[in-house]
């Protein structure tokens, strides 16, 4: 029997590793707790600016529906650490190719090369220019149902028409309220759409929406551009979602937008792995509209292909030095496998 040793890590960041993490949220940890699981070496590098940061709680995430956010991810990364990984606070800057490998360039001058790359950076949200929208989201303006409908139920709710997704969300939010109203804003609805929104009971309101109202700390209505004030409790909007990629621009990988037309996004497979060789990618930065628990568990697949991929290269470099072992490439490479399991002691 093999007995992992079990070592509490810091924050210091190491030379190399097998695989570096880019984004710390649910997809990051789960998929480099995979890879520690895997005894493989592995570092969580993380900005600590969570896309969720604003919410109470996360939901729809069975046995841990309502736990902050900060917590979640604070049980994440003691887990990862618990099986030698390593977590630790920075911003990648850039990504060179180096051989097979990566070189990973953090924005305060740290360096760490990677054999493979796993990118789980998440998204930005970029909403209508409304005042009052940016400084409500996350408590009385939402944008999923399944992730905030149960505690803004049977409240008067709004819905910002800004993009192709607006009925949609207002018939998704009429499950939970009997009191929705449509604001068609800058986008007005087709016929259709406005004969469903009609039979499900959801008022339309023309007209371009200029603010919201709010009194203390909750929204108490709609102000339109022609002076109409119509009383909200909660305002539902569809942001627009730009995957954080930024840094990849170096190896070829840019955001793209996603079919849906709800934003930018990095394409993969549904393994997670992308057109570079080397590079997986997992949760929002490629799914925008992966919850908690689709994240994880898309974090958790690309990290267990990226093992398989390792060890299907270092079965490859076993094969060639078993051929010819006396060839200099094989034992440098063999050289190279062996200080690496001797780093997790086996």
């Amino acid at each position: 029997m093999v007995v992992v040793e079990v070592v509490e890590m810091t924050g210091q960041l190491g030379d190399s590793y097998d695989v570096v993490v880019v984004g710390g949220g649910a997809a990051g940890l789960n998929g480099a707790l995979m890879l520690a699981r895997s005894r493989r070496s592995v570092v969580v590098i993380d900005a600590g600016s969570p896309r969720n940061a604003p919410a109470d709680g996360v939901h729809g995430l069975l046995a841990r529906d309502g736990m902050p956010p900060a917590e979640l991810v604070a049980r994440g990364r003691a887990e990862v650490r618990g099986y030698g990984g390593h977590v630790v606070t920075g911003e990648v800057d850039a990504v060179t190719r180096e051989g097979d490998g990566f070189v990973v360039a953090l924005a305060d001058g740290r360096v760490v090369r990677a054999r493979r790359l796993l990118v789980t950076t998440g998204l930005v949200d970029e909403l209508p220019d409304v005042p009052g929208l940016r400084e409500r989201w996350g408590r009385d303006v939402v944008h999923c149902p399944y992730c905030h409908g149960w505690e803004v139920r049977d409240q008067a709710i709004g819905v910002l028409a800004t993009g192709p997704t607006a009925v949609h969300q207002a018939l998704m939010f009429r499950q939970l309220s009997a009191d929705v109203t449509f604001f068609s804003h800058t986008r007005p609805p087709t016929a259709e759409q406005a004969e469903q929104l009609a039979a499900r009971g959801v008022d339309v309101v023309a007209g371009e929406v200029a603010s919201l109202e709010v009194a203390g700390d909750r929204i108490v209505g709609v102000r339109l551009a022609d002076g109409r004030a119509v009383g909200r409790e909660v305002m539902a909007v569809a942001s627009r979602m730009v995957a954080r990629a930024g840094f990849l621009a170096t190896l070829g990988l840019r955001p793209v937008q996603h079919p849906s037309g709800m934003g930018e996004h990095l394409p993969a497979d549904p393994l997670g792995r992308t057109d570079v060789p080397g590079v997986w990618v997992a949760g929002n930065v490629t799914d925008l509209g992966a919850q908690v628990g689709a994240a994880a568990a898309a974090g958790a697949t690309a990290g267990a292909q990226i093992n398989a991929d390792l060890i299907a290269e270092e079965t490859r470099v076993a094969v060639d030095a078993y051929r010819d072992p006396f060839s200099a490439e094989a034992e440098a490479r063999v050289a190279e496998l062996v200080a690496g399991d001797r780093r997790h002691g086996l």
